[in-house]
């Protein structure tokens, strides 16, 4: 039987809220309580948006606990965690992200630059026709930058508590994907560290 020597399978999920956190009802909250281990990032102001800042939590994070990893992040949280991984070595520790109504960098200028390029890990962009902190047009757009697949989820606002995102089985099924899809590269990778032991 293969054995994982530097990780633990299945990856632990890890929730990136976006301002002012994500409250109980609200998806994030709902999901983390769906998977065994789940972490949140914790942000020392809620209220104060700082990329750079912000990247640093997850980064932290990731670094003290034991991966793989897969991200769910929302809004802001979105940019902080693209921001993470595009400076950070801990991107190999994650396998997938699921960004949700990502925030327009623009409308969030103030809190720091931000660059969208391609990430080093699969992910999945989902986007609203409806929310006003993003566009569809650019909700797609970012996708593109990060080589994100692309899901429109029609009028559906922010996706938060508000436009009726508390308990919503797509997000773990989102999940599920990403875990699903990571798991084939993470067996070759153990059955050619098995090979290079055996013939050592």
């Amino acid at each position: 039987m293969l054995s994982c020597t530097r990780s633990t399978w299945p990856p632990r999920l890890v929730t990136v809220p976006g301002l002012h956190g994500s409250e109980g009802a609200h998806w994030q909250s709902w999901l983390e309580r769906q998977f065994a281990r789940s972490l949140r990032v914790e942000q020392a102001n809620w209220d104060a948006p700082d990329i750079a800042g912000w990247a640093n939590s997850l980064r932290e994070l990731l670094a003290r606990e034991r991966g793989p990893f897969v991200l769910a992040a929302h809004s802001f949280g979105c940019l902080a965690t693209a921001h993470a991984l595009q400076q950070s070595s801990l991107v190999s520790d994650v396998v997938g992200v699921l960004f949700v109504a990502p925030a327009s960098p623009r409308k969030f200028a103030f809190a720091g630059p931000f660059d969208a390029r391609r990430l080093g890990v699969p992910s999945i962009l989902i986007g609203s026709e409806t929310d006003p902190w993003m566009s569809l047009a650019d909700a797609r757009d970012l996708a593109h930058r990060f080589g994100s697949a692309f899901v429109n989820l029609g009028d559906a606002g922010h996706i938060n508590t508000a436009a009726g995102f508390g308990p919503w089985p797509r997000a773990k099924y989102f999940i599920d994907t990403l875990v699903h899809c990571a798991a084939p590269l993470r067996f070759r990778e153990e059955e050619f560290e098995v090979a290079q032991h055996v013939l050592m």
